[in-house]
């Protein structure tokens, strides 16, 4: 996955302040909670907003390496995991991964081609799932979309539970799919300038297919993809939050999986891989 900071592009309003109004408006951002601004003969209107607050105590995470782990009260409350791809190459040795502690493994499906639009499969999707199977590696799966409707993300799903199929008849399990749509930094790509709107429609409806399937949609990707998906959304299906290079995650949001570094080293794996803490062990 490819999960770096990246620009979107977001609404704008055009407003006009004068250096009084600037100067009342930030009092009443101040005051008005509290108080209300304006005519004081009528009540504020201004609604609190509570803080985020996360069900989760960073004090508990723990650091050994390039593993981490969440403890509450003593008590391991977390999975160390691993998710690849053909970018891994062909020589990934599944035994010695496990033997490295590696508990689950996100394999990448395929994804749909930034500027064509093309599907396609992973090139070791097949073998990726199977191998981790046979290593005793719980296996979930993800799919790198790129559609620009909900027709294409139906296709998509589609896509993805026929390659699930042909690999569960030979021997695969898997527990969860998750969605990857990412704008890409290619000239070209049809999918970069999507709404928010249009982004969290074509989600549902990979998610809905996925479920309707038999396997647990999730949400992937980082703070401004997910928050360009709507609150409602976010709250209906699982989160796979990816934040690089923080002492704990800052999104305002829940997830129940905390992508940490797409710069790790497991043994077994000859290039990077991304490392993974599931915080809702199963």
């Amino acid at each position: 996955m490819n999960s770096n900071e990246r620009d979107i592009t977001l609404p704008q309003r055009s407003l006009r302040l004068t250096r009084r109004s600037f100067v009342a408006g930030a009092a009443c951002a101040m005051a008005g909670l509290l108080v209300g601004c304006g005519s004081s003969s009528e009540p504020s209107k201004v609604a609190e907003i509570a803080p985020y607050v996360s069900p989760y105590d960073w004090a508990g995470l723990t650091r050994d390496g390039d593993k981490l782990e969440y403890f509450e009260d003593g008590e391991l409350r977390s999975r160390w995991g691993i998710d690849v791809s053909e970018h891994q190459g062909n020589d990934i040795d599944w035994s010695a991964v496990a033997d490295a502690g590696v508990q689950f493994s996100f394999a990448r499906i395929g994804n749909r081609g930034a500027t064509e639009g093309a599907l396609s499969a992973d090139e070791f999707f097949y073998q990726n799932a199977i191998r981790a199977c046979e290593a005793g590696i719980e296996v979930s799966a993800y799919f790198f979309s790129q559609a620009i409707n909900e027709d294409e993300a139906r296709e998509e799903a589609e896509f993805a539970l026929a390659n699930l199929r042909e690999t569960e008849a030979a021997g695969a399990t898997f527990v969860s799919v998750a969605y990857d749509h990412e704008p890409v930094e290619i000239d070209g790509a049809r999918a970069n300038g999507l709404s928010g709107d249009q982004l969290t429609a074509n989600a549902r409806v990979f998610c809905e297919v996925i479920a309707a399937a038999g396997y647990k949609p999730l949400l992937y990707g980082n703070q401004r993809d997910l928050l360009r998906l709507s609150p409602e959304l976010r709250e209906a299906y699982p989160v796979w939050l990816a934040e690089y290079g923080a002492e704990s995650p800052t999104a305002p949001f829940d997830f129940v999986i905390w992508q940490y570094t797409n710069a790790g080293s497991v043994p077994g794996i000859p290039t990077d891989v991304d490392l993974n803490l599931w915080l809702e062990p199963q």
